[in-house]
């Protein structure tokens, strides 16, 4: 955003956030704190808005092997900045300096890719790629968005480029809570069309409606230091939490697109709590298209107030390459979902899953054997729990939480360690009642249910930020499974 824009933004976010993350009600499920897991996935995409948009490019060309195309909201071309704040704001924002032009970038990528930096440059050609920018966008001028449309053509991608709504700098979408021309947080505009519908149509070939229900998919918070280079997502940047929508259909095996979904600066969780994951109208098309939607989260740091993905170096001069902390960790955890590889298993799904018994600590089932399976998988929430092969067609899982519901799919393994197929999923609820223990933040750290980082407490396991580490302030979390506690 430009400079003139950045004090009514940031108050204007906060408002925002105020009303969101409060808990105000949504169309996106509650999140359910865990893990990434494998899912069959056969095709990856990237799309994202604003910094966000040139993070989508950047994570498009260096993973083309992986990536096959990306939707960019107002956006300039691969590696604009040239390692500058200045030459990003003042050259691929605004155009008051002069930038590279579209075929000196080529030529840099052609560069990197023989250096092994980024994939090689003839995986674009062909790859679907979708542009927006609207013309009350003053933000990212026209002019750099051009820019990105030329690359791209250049390098023999499919290219549609929707420039002529009269949007302001935003994603767009029918769910956006924000006039068309507006740009102010939380970024998400409706216009009267549906942009997004437009987008996963040239990326994906063509889908179904979006869903008007309810979304039957499960939202999960997972610790992005997981996936962080040296373990830590705040020294890079980025949130402590991030997001994935995972719809039924995923979690029983089917095979699933995986879209990758990079917000704008000032529009991280932490800002605007999960207005974009709610309003960006991905969800409604992943349930009804069998699409996992992943959602990284950045956040502030020196150089970085505004919560910006890095697009000009102000984490790392490898910012737009593999070596890239962002892209590193964003890359692992779109291959933690399944990204790059394929079942190549044959073993379908077994049948006749079914829960013969729960106690207040364990659920017992059962399931028909599958023809060529050597063993099974046995997955809780997504999450494979057997540590050793399941050789017979009955598993009980133990260490359960008291009153709390669990979901649970088989998968078979053939010989060869090829995990096949999940089964669809059963829900098995603990008997009992799952106690919810209040007590002040300091306390909880000093129990062993929570720790501190920042002056700040997290709780255990699923790291919820609980609020300040003191003896005055207090919570009430609950432990649903051993050492991980969630808030009640």
């Amino acid at each position: 955003m430009k400079i003139r824009q950045l004090l009514a933004a940031a108050f204007a976010a906060v408002a925002i956030a105020a009303t969101t993350v409060g808990g105000a009600t949504a169309a996106v499920p509650t999140p359910t704190p865990g893990s990434l897991q494998q899912y069959n996935i056969s095709s990856t995409y990237v799309s994202g808005l604003s910094s966000g948009g040139f993070m989508a490019n950047q994570m498009h060309v260096a993973y083309s092997d992986v990536f096959k195309g990306a939707g960019i909201f107002s956006a300039g071309p691969y590696d604009c900045a040239q390692n500058s704040v200045n030459t990003a704001q003042y050259a691929c924002m605004e155009t008051f300096m002069a930038r590279k032009t579209p075929a000196q970038l080529e030529q840099l990528t052609r560069d990197r890719a023989t250096a092994g930096k980024v994939d090689p440059v003839a995986n674009l050609s062909g790859d679907k790629v979708w542009l927006f920018h609207g013309t009350n966008d003053a933000t990212v001028k026209a002019a750099v968005n051009d820019d990105l449309a030329t690359y791209y053509r250049d390098f023999g991608a499919d290219v549609v480029y929707d420039n002529t709504s009269s949007s302001g700098h935003a994603w767009v979408s029918p769910l956006g809570p924000n006039s068309c021309s507006s740009t102010s947080s939380p970024y998400v505009n409706n216009c009267g069309g549906d942009p997004v519908r437009d987008m996963l149509t040239h990326l994906l070939g063509g889908v179904n409606p979006a869903s008007s229900s309810a979304l039957t998919g499960k939202l999960v918070q997972f610790d992005q230091s997981t996936y962080a280079p040296g373990g830590s997502s705040s020294a890079i940047s980025m949130g402590n939490e991030g997001f994935a929508y995972v719809p039924q259909s995923c979690q029983s095996g089917a095979p699933c697109k995986l879209m990758v979904t990079l917000h704008g600066c000032y529009q991280y969780f932490g800002v605007v709590g999960n207005a974009l994951m709610d309003k960006a109208y991905l969800n409604e098309y992943a349930d009804t298209n069998n699409m996992i939607v992943l959602y990284p989260q950045a956040t502030t740091m020196t150089g970085n107030p505004r919560g910006c993905w890095d697009w000009w170096g102000y984490k790392s001069a490898d910012y737009a390459q593999k070596s890239g902390p962002q892209m590193t960790a964003v890359m692992n955890m779109a291959k933690a979902l399944g990204a790059g590889t394929v079942s190549t298993s044959p073993l379908p799904a077994p049948t006749g899953l079914a829960v013969t018994a729960t106690t207040a600590t364990g659920a017992s089932l059962s399931w028909s054997s599958v023809s060529g399976a050597a063993s099974y998988n046995v997955y809780r929430d997504g999450t494979k729990v057997n540590s050793a092969p399941v050789t017979s067609t009955i598993y009980t899982d133990a260490g359960l939480t008291a009153g709390t519901t669990y979901g649970y799919a088989i998968a078979a393994v053939d010989a060869s360690g090829s995990v096949g197929t999940r089964s669809g999923p059963v829900n098995a609820t603990t008997t009992g009642t799952s106690v919810c223990v209040t007590a002040s933040n300091y306390a909880h750290t000093q129990a062993g249910r929570a720790h501190q980082s920042g002056g700040y407490t997290y709780a255990n396991g699923s790291n919820q930020n609980l609020g300040l580490w003191n003896v005055m302030a207090s919570s009430t979390i609950k432990e649903t499974s051993p050492g991980y506690w969630v808030t009640c």
